[in-house]
């Protein structure tokens, strides 16, 4: 029996391959840890054999997607300078590995197809979570969190802060109703329960910053873009100066307050001092990608005691430009930076000036994200991560042919381009 190529490739066509296909990848990027090598092979599985059903169409002319590139590529490059060669090398391959996966993944899917995967992928993740479950003691702030069936809160939170707002972005943004509007539902109601139970600080206010964001563009994208323009550079003003002050007054410790954290962020300002330090050592290219905390070096072994890290493993600087600066040096920092700008410039670009554009929509709203997290987290730089294939799936949708941005992308499923078989 032949199976049409549209079935597996084609945008809008797809969903009965590419929503299981993305669901299996979430929960592969959650568990890899837990499950291992199986996880990892069944992400690669999902993607690259794609290539040999059309692979004109599925690699598409990379030549637009050279900046996509340019932060693995150094990643790879570090191996010539590296501490440790061996874990650069190997590292940098399975997170250039990961960059192809992702922009394949953005031949083949459109924005809708992938809510619905993060939706199908989010409550398999939770659901995995809260029947294998458990408590953690933090010994840095004296409480007890729900993890899931993660090493971190945080992670757990990541998950449900995504949950929320593809849950937001299939109803409001994309108009699902029925089905995938109870499926929202459902999601989002697990995703909220996940994160109060995590108590992860980051992921709350992460989230309410994004949801609300999401909210105001609907607002936004009910005027005539000249004068969304205007709106948007008065709001973005606006919320600088609201910000600011909120430093000045104490805002900031009225909130972490509420968290039970303190102006330290339970000691990841001295984190940030020591990476800070570290990144001295070597300012321009760094010491290797993730060449820093490997066991038997002196410095990640005496911050593993200190946070209490007894696996001596899965720990960071809790802060993307610093952990890069650490691995990378300022070359990388200036790479990561300016590819986060061009994707959310880019998208918020799109949003504005198009009369409907459900796609950067959701894009910016992702970057806004990663980005809010960028400051706290690293989401974006390790492989078999979801943040990362977010990034690059952003950054890669960014990087192709716009469509007639008057026309929606109901309108797009309601008359799907013909396929050439």
């Amino acid at each position: 029996m032949r199976i049409a190529k549209s079935v597996l490739i084609q945008p809008g066509r797809n969903a009965a391959f590419a929503i299981p296909a993305v669901a299996l990848s979430l929960f592969s990027f959650a568990y890899s840890i837990k499950f291992g090598q199986v996880a990892i092979l069944l992400y690669y599985a999902l993607w690259l054999p794609l290539i040999a059903v059309d692979y004109k169409k599925v690699l598409g002319s990379h030549g637009r997607y050279l900046w996509i590139y340019a932060f693995a590529a150094l990643a790879f490059l570090s191996v010539f300078w590296s501490a440790v060669p061996s874990i650069s090398l190997r590292a940098s391959i399975q997170y250039l590995t990961q960059v192809i996966c992702a922009l394949i993944a953005v031949r083949v899917l459109d924005v809708r197809t992938l809510t619905m995967g993060m939706i199908a992928g989010v409550g398999i993740v939770l659901v995995y979570s809260l029947l294998f479950g458990y408590y953690e003691y933090d010994p840095l702030d004296g409480t007890f969190s729900f993890v899931g069936a993660f090493a971190s809160k945080n992670q757990l939170g990541f998950y449900a802060s995504l949950g929320l707002i593809v849950s937001f972005a299939a109803v409001f943004i994309f108009g699902e109703r029925r089905l995938w509007m109870a499926a929202s539902g459902v999601v989002g109601l697990l995703s909220a329960y996940c994160l109060i139970a995590c108590q992860s600080a980051t992921s709350v206010l992460t989230t309410a910053v994004v949801i609300a964001l999401m909210m105001g563009l609907r607002v936004v994208l009910a005027l005539t873009p000249d004068h969304r323009k205007l709106l948007v550079v008065g709001g973005g003003v606006a919320v600088i100066i609201l910000a600011v002050a909120g430093v000045y007054l104490g805002a900031v410790d009225a909130v972490l307050g509420i968290f039970g954290k303190d102006s330290t962020l339970t000691g990841r300002t001295y984190l940030w001092q020591q990476g800070i330090e570290a990144a001295k050592q070597s300012p321009a290219v760094g010491i290797g990608y993730q060449a820093y905390w490997v066991q038997g070096f002196s410095e990640p072994e005496r911050l593993w005691e200190e946070f209490f890290i007894t696996s001596r493993s899965g720990f960071h600087f809790h802060n993307t430009y610093i952990e890069t600066a650490v691995e990378l040096g300022l070359a990388g920092v200036i790479t990561l930076a300016a590819m986060l700008l061009r994707i959310l410039w880019g998208h918020l670009r799109r949003v504005i000036e198009d009369s409907r554009n459900d796609e950067s929509y959701l894009m910016f709203s992702i970057a806004v994200l990663l980005t809010i997290r960028s400051f706290v987290e690293i989401d974006i730089l390790t492989p078999y991560n979801v943040g990362t294939f977010l990034f690059f799936f952003t950054a890669g949708k960014l990087a192709t042919v716009r469509r007639q941005s008057a026309v929606s992308a109901w309108q797009r499923r309601r008359s799907p381009e013909p396929v050439t078989q």
